[in-house]
């Protein structure tokens, strides 16, 4: 296909994604056979093989989706299906997403390729697919009934477009949103610069992941699409910890991290050990003046950023949403608080009743992550993970950045918990224990503590004949 019989043909469709029964069986016996994937382990990189070259992202527990050359375009088949997500060990969810994923596998392209996505259609229902924050014809758009006609159930439909900027974006649907993305359909796209960018760093390690919530009972299955606020599972990729793998790199390595969020609210997102600056959004990179040192940064709904460091400080650092509420699995929303209430004798009385029955919350919630507490067959501890020293109590967006000076170039595999140097880690003092310092400074220093000096306190009182005595 020449570059010019290209642009006709989008043209031919009124710049619009095109439905394949519209095309000729001939056409059709040439459409690209989708490549599935069940496994939620990270994936290593798709080192590119056809079209230009580039340095390939891990997607954290995904996947890149292989593609074709034909004619010079670069093309992609995407199936939208239900499926089966183990969101960690022992721990499956029924959801949508695609090519047997949930989020769908990681779409890589070069800025200035030509790109065509077929997309079928195995839902129950009508859907479309949206690219977030492309530039690209109206009618590629993939709004419902605004920019297309949705996609039938068990049709395929064709967007054709030139990827023209660089940098970080999503897909998702834009019909029945409310379901459809509640039911885990989202995939990450990366399109990376044909050429070195004075604003776009080349990296050792580009890792990105998409951040979705879930709201699923325990013992059961599918989410509730329903649901505005109140969910119990805060995930990257679809996983909760201890599912979500480390991000294991070499000791001196350039790292970028890309991070979108599709869930219903913003996301802190923390590492430890080390400074990192904000690169780059679905906008594009950022001006270098705009860019400042930072440990955390927010990511709002529906924007993406890309955090970029130098991995110099060798250990395990945890990196995690700082709102406290999304390092935990399957919370309950209407949990009393216990703390502090004398509960002698009432528990022994109670398991009269209910043999399994356990108080919970009474000395804060860490028991949580020790004791063995009986939860239905389908779901997550609340509280888990455990680390050299016992439990990480944590759970949702959770991971740990695993920085080691042996670690090969180009090696992703796990290099186990780091064997901290003697003298390097926080111990028990067993010795006395002086008065604190404040004792002792009491009344001292640049603001001695002053005793108010004794006067006679002056009383006025007015009559109501307007004279004032003493």
């Amino acid at each position: 296909m020449q570059r010019r019989n290209f642009f006709t043909g989008a043209a031919a469709t009124a710049l619009g994604a095109v439905a394949a029964t519209s095309v000729s069986r001939v056409a059709l016996a040439a459409l690209p056979e989708p490549v599935l994937q069940n496994s939620p382990a990270t994936m290593p990189p798709l080192v590119p093989n056809t079209g230009r070259p580039y340095n390939p992202v891990v997607t954290l527990n995904g996947w890149t989706l292989p593609w074709r050359m034909n004619n010079g375009v670069k093309e992609f088949h995407l199936v939208a299906e239900p499926v089966v997500r183990e969101m960690a060990p022992g721990f499956t969810a029924n959801m949508w997403g695609y090519n047997g994923q949930s989020p769908g596998p990681t779409i890589e392209v070069v800025e200035g390729d030509r790109v065509r996505v077929f997309v079928t259609n195995k839902l129950p229902e009508h859907t479309s697919m949206h690219w977030h924050g492309q530039r690209l014809p109206n009618g590629m758009d993939g709004v419902s009934g605004l920019t297309q006609p949705p996609i039938p159930v068990g049709k395929t439909f064709v967007y054709e477009f030139v990827a023209r900027r660089p940098g970080t974006f999503m897909y998702h649907p834009h019909a029945d949103e409310m379901t459809q993305m509640a039911m885990g359909m989202m995939g990450f796209w990366v399109t990376h610069p044909k050429s070195k960018n004075p604003l776009i760093s080349e990296v050792d390690r580009d890792f990105c992941f998409l951040l979705s919530a879930y709201d699923i009972d325990p013992g059961s299955m599918t989410p509730k699409t329903m649901t505005m606020l109140d969910f119990n599972l805060w995930s990257w990729n679809s996983r909760v910890f201890p599912g979500i793998d480390t991000l294991n790199v070499r000791k001196m390595d350039k790292v970028r991290i890309r991070v979108g969020n599709l869930t219903m609210t913003n996301h802190p997102i923390h590492i430890h050990g080390h400074e990192f600056t904000v690169t780059g959004s679905d906008g594009g990179p950022w001006p270098v003046g705009a860019r400042v040192p930072e440990v955390t940064t927010d990511v709002a709904v529906g924007q993406m950023r890309q955090l970029e460091f130098v991995a110099d400080e060798e250990g395990d650092w945890a990196f995690h949403c700082h709102k406290s509420h999304h390092t935990m699995n399957a919370m309950g929303h209407n949990v009393p608080t216990l703390i502090g209430v004398d509960h002698r004798g009432l528990v022994p009385q109670l398991q009269k009743a209910m043999p399994d029955y356990m108080m919970m919350g009474e000395r804060g919630m860490a028991d949580m992550g020790e004791m063995e507490m009986p939860i239905p067959e389908n779901t997550a501890p609340m509280m888990t993970g455990q680390g050299p020293f016992g439990g990480v109590e944590m759970g949702g967006m959770f991971s740990i950045l695993k920085v080691r000076k042996d670690q090969k170039p180009g090696d992703y595999k796990d290099p186990g918990w780091y064997p901290q140097p003697a003298g390097t880690q926080a111990f028990e003092w067993k010795g006395a224990l002086p008065d604190p310092a404040r004792f002792a400074s009491e009344g001292t220093g640049a603001m001695p503590l002053q005793q108010p000096a004794e006067k006679a306190t002056q009383v006025q009182i007015r009559k109501p004949t307007g004279h004032m005595n003493h």
